[in-house]
């Protein structure tokens, strides 16, 4: 009887070690962000603490994770909350981080206490895992200041990109997307806003580059499935290139990030596979993405429960 036991008890560990996806199963997590530096990966969430039955994003902390293998994830905590900015209301939504010149900015998604609607803040740390401090201290972009559409919601889903030249865009928005180049301070807008004509856009839009080519990937309709477009540059001209991952069961939205580290490709999201998990309550996921000889992506992406094979990384720091 007690080797039945064992065996079974190794059985299940052996399954639970299998299942590497979601990759968060003690918090229901969200919009992920991905950074990679010093040969290990930090992964950003905001934390979803809707009670069961809820009915709406209960968010209000941002969390950090990191690994160097992509298999074995370490919890370093909350970097920032969405009270970390003073002009805030609350509302820990989708964010981004990227770093220059030595120090590590977060564009995030937060309410704004006085300016009706959603705005994008900026906070910056010496370290990946924080603590992060307002930047600005005042919102980098507010709902006044876009008038494509007369939503709340429209300037959400920051998502920043520096390119090789150093030069730094950021893409955001919901129905309509929109982007602007920054100055080198990461704290002030370099030029107008402008908008980019994407098909059925909802939101999540996410710029990369690869092997010379531009990405910009979103949210299309609602349900939400994730597409992506091509260009020679971080302004386009943009050609759509099709699905890039199918719509979520039982959760509407999919927001996505896509890296590379240690010489492979990834992809993460989100969807509600957690036991209890559902729209309000989701839990952030990683599949390996692979591009073709043309650039192109194989897609769509399949959605699976033991997540790509680990991949350590020499360069790891400790």
């Amino acid at each position: 009887m007690l080797k039945q036991l064992l065996s079974g008890a190794l059985a299940l560990c052996a399954a639970a070690a299998q299942a590497a996806n979601p990759l968060f199963p003690q918090l229901y997590t969200a919009d992920p962000a991905v950074l990679v530096d010093g040969g290990r990966v930090y992964l950003y969430a905001g934390r979803d603490e809707a009670p069961v039955g809820g009915k709406d994003y209960v968010m209000h902390e941002w969390r950090v994770f990191s690994s160097c293998d992509m298999a074995h994830w370490q919890d370093h905590g909350v970097p920032l909350k969405a009270k970390t900015f003073a002009w805030a209301k609350g509302r820990a939504w989708a964010s981004d981080v990227a770093k220059r010149n030595g120090k590590y900015w977060f564009y995030s998604t937060v309410e704004h206490a006085t300016v009706p609607g959603f705005a994008i803040g900026v906070a910056v740390s010496d370290s990946p895992t924080g603590p992060f401090v307002d930047a600005l201290g005042k919102a980098l972009v507010t709902n006044d200041m876009t008038k494509q559409t007369d939503i709340a919601w429209d300037d959400i889903d920051p998502a920043i990109f520096v390119d090789d030249d150093g030069q730094a865009w950021l893409y955001w928005g919901n129905t309509v997307m929109k982007y602007v180049k920054l100055k080198p301070t990461m704290t002030e807008l370099d030029g107008p806003i402008q908008v980019v004509a994407a098909e059925r856009f909802t939101e999540a839009s996410y710029l990369h580059k690869h092997a010379g080519t531009y990405y910009l990937s979103y949210s299309r309709d609602f349900p939400e499935e994730t597409v992506y477009m091509t260009g020679p540059s971080a302004t386009g001209p943009w050609t759509p290139r099709g699905v890039l991952m199918n719509r979520n069961e039982g959760v509407n939205t999919v927001h996505h990030a896509v890296f590379d580290f240690n010489g492979r490709s990834y992809i993460v999201y989100h969807n509600g596979k957690l036991p209890g998990g559902g729209e309000f309550r989701r839990s952030v996921a990683v599949e390996e993405l692979r591009y073709k000889p043309d650039g192109t992506i194989e897609a769509p992406i399949a959605q699976t429960t033991a997540g790509p094979a680990a991949n350590p990384s020499p360069a790891c720091r400790p």
